[in-house]
């Protein structure tokens, strides 16, 4: 794609529930068919053109760094390093500065979804929304992030009861912005995207797009669900779709 964004990946979570799993590793490097979950979100992004990355790390940050070094498959690697939990958007307040980009593709870096980055990205300009949140169907869950959007695919509000305005997906914590809309967030505090920025902005009138994506995010949050992505992701690194979620079978 033309004038490709910058890419910043959220990766500096320690993963505390995952311990049993990864021990002492961060999250972002827990093995998946043996290579490390980052791996795969690294080759998503070359897929669709995405070179220059940041990486937002914290915990046990020199591992991650030693794994990737400033260069790799064609992508160059930049740094963004919390000394303390910074949350979602304190992290992303500090990693924008590295940002070159007019425009910049945010990941979250423990969940995986198919979804074509491209289109989002097109369809992010078209719309010449502040921010798009890329969202896939609830299918039921009740344990993630719900998004609730009305028909023109605009955000109306985050974590709704199943109740609110809106039909309701899963945040699957894939974003683009214009890195200006973090100019007025405050560095080094700890504050969260979803808690903290993502209602404010509405609040204050800024066009938050949904894109709809029909597959399903995969996360590894726990040791249950880091087992199953163990199945799901297994062909992912050679471009292959997920399956899809039992509610969308025919």
């Amino acid at each position: 794609m033309p004038n490709v964004p910058d890419a910043i990946v959220l990766c500096g979570g320690a993963g505390l529930r995952l311990r049993s799993v990864t021990g002492d590793a961060p999250k972002s490097l827990a093995s998946i068919g043996g290579r490390p979950f980052l791996e795969i979100l690294m080759s998503q992004l070359r897929r669709h053109g995405f070179r220059r990355v940041i990486l937002a790390v914290g915990y046990q940050r020199d591992l991650i760094r030693a794994h990737f070094g400033d260069a790799a498959h064609g992508q160059t690697f930049r740094y963004s390093i919390e000394s303390s939990p910074l949350g979602t958007a304190g992290a992303l307040r500090k990693a924008i500065d590295q940002v070159e980009s007019k425009t910049v593709l945010i990941m979250n870096g423990d969940s995986y979804t198919d979804a074509d980055l491209t289109a989002f990205a097109a369809d992010y300009q078209q719309a010449k929304a502040a921010m798009s949140v890329l969202v896939v169907p609830a299918d039921g869950r009740v344990d993630c992030g719900l998004v609730s959007v009305d028909d023109q695919s605009k955000v109306l509000g985050f974590k709704e009861k199943q109740s609110a305005l809106g039909k309701q997906y899963v945040n699957a914590g894939i974003y683009l912005a214009d890195p200006r809309i973090f100019s007025g967030v405050p560095l080094g505090v700890q504050l969260s995207l979803e808690t903290d920025l993502f209602p404010q902005w509405l609040a204050e009138g800024k066009h938050l797009r949904a894109f709809v994506h029909p597959g399903q995010c995969i996360d590894i949050g726990t040791p249950e669900r880091y087992q199953s992505a163990q199945i799901a992701l297994a062909g992912v690194e050679l471009g292959e779709t997920l399956p899809k979620p039992e509610s969308q079978r025919a």
